[in-house]
This record gives structure tokens, C-alpha cells and sequence, in this order.
């Protein structure tokens, strides 16, 4: 049986993970999910905190 890794590499390199990883890219460009990424690194990093 194929380690998780080995599966994971596996599935990138097929047309579905090419095509996935493809999307992800496009999303993470876009101004709006870089402004959502931002805020959650801000609230897991404890970052400007509103609460007390």
C-alpha cells in the first residue's frame, strides 16, 4: 500500500490535481481571498485582537 505522501504526489501529478491546483492558484490572486487569508492569519496569530 502507497504512503499518504505517495498518494498525494500521485494525484497532483493526474489531470484532476493538475486541475485543482490550477484553481487554487487563480483563487489565491484574487484581492478578496487575500484580504480573508489575511484576517485569519491576524485572528490565529492573535494579531489585533478585538477580544478581551
Amino acid at each position: 500500500m502507497a504512503s499518504i505522501g505517495q498518494r498525494i504526489k500521485g494525484f497532483l501529478g493526474s489531470p484532476q490535481g493538475r486541475k485543482m491546483v490550477d484553481r487554487g492558484r487563480r483563487e489565491a490572486t484574487k484581492p478578496s481571498t487575500q484580504a480573508k487569508l489575511r484576517q485569519f492569519a491576524e485572528r490565529m496569530t492573535g494579531g489585533s485582537s478585538s477580544r478581551r
